[in-house]
């Protein structure tokens, strides 16, 4: 299965995929485009602007469309995750949603499930910053709307996940199971 990890930051997205990595060792895993783009010498301004979501919304539908990556794969992060940090954004009038669709709903075909790891109640991260718990907020609940109401009609099918980090994995574990071709 082809399996992507969605949700605004600090909720524990990285943490599942590394315990599922761990749980099924046939799987690729693939890093959010961040970190990626970090790698390879991308400066993000700090916040980062509209320009640095938009090329990470590019750089996360190209990873769905790289064939190379195999039919089992765990990606940290989708481009509705960029489009939720998009759409939270103080500059969120400078992002041209309708432009970016037919390729978002194109490279989400490619994935068989979203896990969505959502703030939880009550949340199991604290944060220092009042201004980033804002935006974390935000995040949720645009990402909350994109992948649970589906106003755009992205088509994918969408497992929410809560609880310890293990409880997460064995959701998770359980679909996949359950989902397998029986021989």
């Amino acid at each position: 299965m082809r399996i992507a990890f969605s949700g605004t930051h600090r909720v524990g997205k990285t943490t599942l995929v590394e315990e599922l990595s761990d749980l099924l060792p046939t799987y690729a895993t693939v890093d959010e485009p961040y970190l990626e783009m970090e790698e390879e010498g991308y400066e993000f301004a700090s916040p980062p602007s509209v320009e640095d979501f938009e090329a990470q919304l590019s750089r996360s539908i190209d990873n769905l469309g790289d064939t190379e990556t195999g039919a089992d794969v765990l990606f940290d992060r989708c481009p509705v995750d960029f489009i939720g940090y998009l759409q939270a954004h103080e500059d969120s009038e400078a992002f041209d949603l309708d432009s970016w669709l037919p390729r978002v709903r194109a490279a989400l075909q490619s994935l068989d499930l979203i896990v969505w790891v959502g703030i939880e109640q009550p949340d199991r991260i604290a944060l220092s910053s009042s201004e980033d718990e804002d935006l974390r907020l935000a995040v949720d609940e645009a990402l909350r709307a994109l992948l649970l109401d589906d106003p755009y009609a992205l088509g994918v099918e969408v497992l929410v996940v809560e609880g310890s980090p293990r409880a997460r994995a064995k959701q998770v574990l359980q679909h996949v199971n359950s989902h397998k071709p029986h021989m």
